[in-house]
C-alpha cells in the first residue's frame, strides 16, 4: 500500500511504522517490551535459584528482584543486554562517570563472550559471585549510600521528658 505524503504529492518516505519506533518510546508496544524483557528474567531468575551453586546466598530471591529491576531500569533498548551506552548513563547516573576505555574494560571484565555488551546473566554471576568487579563495588556502594540517608527537613519536637 502506497501512502502519499500531505504536503508534497509523492509517495511518503518518512512514515514511522511500529518495529522502527525506538525502544525508550511509550505506549503498548513499549509495555508489551517490557513485560517479554521481565518474563526473560524471571527465567533466568529461576534457574539461578534453582542451582545448587548459589542455594547457600541467604535472602537470594529478594536479592534476585533487586538485581531485576537495577538491570531493567538500564537496559534502555531491551535487547537483554547493556551495551556501552546503557553502561555509561548507569555509571553517570550513579555518580561515577567514565572513560569510554574504562566502560570497556568493565564490559570485558564482566561480560563472558567477546562482544561489547553483557547480558543478566552475566551481570547476575558478578553480583552473586565471589569476584570483585568494579561495577559490583559501584552498585553495592550506591545501595549503602541510600541506606545512610539522612532525614530531610525538621527534627521532631520532642516531649518535655526527654529535654535533658
Amino acid at each position: 500500500m502506497e501512502v502519499k505524503c500531505l504536503f508534497l504529492s509523492r509517495p511518503c518516505t518518512h512514515l514511522i511504522t511500529l518495529p522502527d519506533l525506538p525502544a525508550t518510546s511509550g505506549g503498548k508496544a513499549f509495555g508489551l517490551r517490557k513485560a517479554q524483557q521481565e518474563e526473560r528474567i524471571n527465567e533466568i531468575n529461576q534457574q539461578f535459584l534453582d542451582d545448587p551453586k548459589y542455594s547457600s546466598d541467604e535472602d537470594l530471591p529478594s536479592k534476585l528482584e533487586a538485581f531485576k529491576k537495577k538491570y531493567m531500569e538500564f537496559d534502555l533498548n531491551e535487547d537483554g543486554g547493556i551495551d556501552i551506552m546503557s553502561l555509561k548513563r548507569m555509571m553517570e547516573k550513579l555518580g561515577v562517570p567514565k572513560t569510554h576505555l574504562e566502560l570497556k574494560k568493565l564490559i570485558m571484565e564482566v561480560s563472558s563472550g567477546p562482544g561489547e555488551t553483557f547480558s543478566y546473566s552475566d551481570f547476575l554471576k558478578m553480583m552473586l559471585g565471589k569476584r570483585s568487579a568494579i561495577l559490583k563495588m559501584i552498585l553495592m556502594y550506591e545501595e549503602k549510600a541510600r541506606e545512610q540517608e539522612k532525614p530531610t527537613g525538621l527534627p521532631a519536637k520532642k516531649a518535655i521528658s526527654e529535654l535533658p
